[in-house]
């Protein structure tokens, strides 16, 4: 993401945009074919003084003005003729988004790759510890019993549903800007539409409906897009930082020298790629914001809000770009501790079964009733420190309706899970379908 947001390459996909525009000017005979050599050989990004174009860039308002200018300059010296025809039809807008499309294009790619990766890891997982037993938590508490591949499962899911996204997102945001000072192209006369097309097919960019110098939101959508990803990432990793705490200990970050130790405190392993990652998730929504807030802009073109996206919108690509490196690394290397799971479980001497001891008897005298019955038996157990169980089969309220062997039997966490099962299967088909379509 570094090396695709730089500056050089910023400057690269405005000069890609150039050279294409030459190329296809003289496909359809608005310029002389023999310029177009000329002025590709200049649209390399090292022949130009960076620092220089920066200085130039603060005072024009933009960086295309002074590197169109120095292309105009450059060009000159190897032929003149050709120099004439340099950004023919085209304003500095159209060369920036669009230089930002073509970076867009190569993040996103970056983007679908590492989903990729993580969408097998998990799926590795999921099938792994499908029937893993494992305690689901509410409001930070003990629940009810779950499995530990429907969490996975979750995570997988979300993730899918980003790839998907993603996918609908390339259709509408890969996408020209070309619409000369106004939208017009009123320089090309009755060649806009001939020339827009050429240039599209040069760049391998769709062609919109009509230029959005003013209507950013294409832009917006990928800021959105890169939160709600991170978000989910944010998740993740706040779910196996809590799996870290001391007293829980069911999963793990990666060890290794020097990683998550304390300058203190010899024994810590600290969650530290969780950190990574809870940090973006924790930035983004604010530089997403600044997106939405970029879209009211004036007129035909705006002021300061098209200006405002060209930091943010590099900024999201690194920050959802290394959350998602590091949510790999996580992944990858996760240590998984199921012993600790099975003391979890235990460790509220069976309080955890509360609600199917309360599903079982609501069968025989109702759910009011069995909640109310059910709910003094687990605050018996409580003052008492008392297994559950043992309250359960000395109460003669219990008793009455339910076998002993049957008050038993709902002490096995793997009869309790519903249709986890089903659910995991569900999110497994949909992982293999995208397999399936991308070995396509």
């Amino acid at each position: 993401m570094d090396r695709v947001f730089s500056d050089a390459q910023r400057l690269q996909c405005m000069l890609d945009f150039e050279a294409a525009l030459a190329a296809a000017e003289a496909r359809v005979g608005v310029i002389p074919q023999t310029s177009v050599a000329a002025i590709k050989d200049q649209c390399r990004a090292e022949r130009f003084d960076a620092s220089d174009l920066a200085q130039k860039a603060g005072l024009a308002g933009n960086l295309a003005i002074p590197m169109v200018k120095r292309v105009i300059e450059l060009v000159a010296t190897q032929d003149a003729v050709a120099a004439r025809y340099v950004h023919w039809g085209a304003t500095s807008q159209d060369v920036i988004d669009t230089g930002i499309v073509l970076q867009l294009r190569d993040g996103i790619s970056i983007l679908n790759h590492d989903l990729s990766r993580i969408s097998a890891r998990l799926t590795e997982l999921i099938t792994k510890y499908r029937s893993t037993p494992v305690v689901a938590r509410t409001w930070m508490q003990h629940a009810v019993p779950t499995v530990l591949g429907l969490k996975f499962a979750g995570w997988l899911d979300a993730l899918l549903r980003h790839r998907d996204r993603l996918r609908e997102l390339r259709r509408r945001v890969l996408v020209l800007q070309f619409g000369g000072a106004a939208g017009t192209l009123a320089t090309l006369g009755d060649q806009g539409l001939t020339v827009a097309a050429a240039l599209a097919d040069e760049l391998g960019l769709s062609l919109p409906a009509l230029a959005w110098h003013s209507h950013r939101d294409r832009i917006a959508e990928v800021g959105s897009l890169l939160a709600l990803l991170t978000g989910t990432l944010g998740k993740i990793a706040r779910d196996i930082s809590l799996g870290m705490q001391t007293e829980i200990a069911e999963l793990a970050e990666p060890s290794g020298e020097g990683r998550g130790g304390s300058s203190t405190m010899p024994h810590k392993r600290n969650p530290v790629a969780c950190s990574v990652v809870l940090s973006a998730a924790t930035r983004m929504p604010a530089l997403a914001s600044t997106l939405f807030s970029a879209m009211v802009q004036e007129h035909e073109r705006g002021l300061g809000g098209w200006q405002a996206e060209w930091e943010t919108l590099p900024a999201m690509f690194r920050l959802t770009g290394g959350a998602l490196h590091h949510t790999d690394g996580l992944l990858d290397g996760l240590s998984i501790d199921p012993e600790a799971m099975s003391r979890n479980l235990d460790c509220t001497q069976g309080l955890i079964f509360a609600e199917a001891a309360m599903m079982a008897l609501a069968a025989k005298i109702g759910r009011a009733e069995a909640h109310r019955t059910v709910e003094t038996a687990a605050q018996l157990a409580l003052s008492e420190g008392r297994p559950f169980r043992e309250v359960l089969l000395a109460d003669h309220d219990v008793t009455a309706h339910l076998e002993p062997v049957e008050i038993r039997q709902l002490f096995d966490p793997m009869k309790y899970i519903g249709v986890a099962n089903e659910f995991i299967d569900r999110v497994l088909a949909a992982s293999r379908s995208w397999v399936d379509e991308e070995a396509r």
